[in-house]
């Protein structure tokens, strides 16, 4: 199994800036793309941003140019900094990844979520 977990969530005012931190561990051979999602009141979870393992970058269209997504290959972690808040940035963030895990002669795929946690934006 792989575990998943977030830090880094809080109460900010609009304007303000968060970043939240993911760090994976367990019997990882690799991670292909590591991600954020989102889930507000009354909402479906969405994606917020994605990154693979070559560092190629997809972002919601709603956070482009506030939100920043990276990661630690070395050390299995995935950052989001969160610059800009809106109060419509309030939501439960989720921590995503995806890859192989195993021993090199049994590895299997993995899918994983973390355990979510709260931002939440004052106006």
């Amino acid at each position: 199994q792989v575990q998943l977990v977030e830090s880094g969530g809080g109460l900010v005012q609009a304007g303000g800036s968060l970043r939240l931190s993911c760090a994976a561990s367990g019997s990882i051979f690799s991670i292909n793309a590591m991600g954020w999602y989102r889930q507000g009141p009354g909402k479906e979870r969405e994606l917020v941003a994605t990154i693979t393992s070559g560092s190629s970058t997809n972002y919601a269209d709603s956070v482009k140019g506030r939100f920043t997504i990276a990661r630690d290959n070395a050390k299995n972690t995935v950052t989001l900094q969160m610059n800009s808040l809106k109060p419509e940035d309030t939501a439960v963030y989720y921590c995503n990844a995806e890859g192989l895990h195993g021993d090199i002669w049994r590895l299997t795929p993995f899918h994983s979520w973390g355990q979510g946690t709260q931002v939440t934006v004052s106006s």
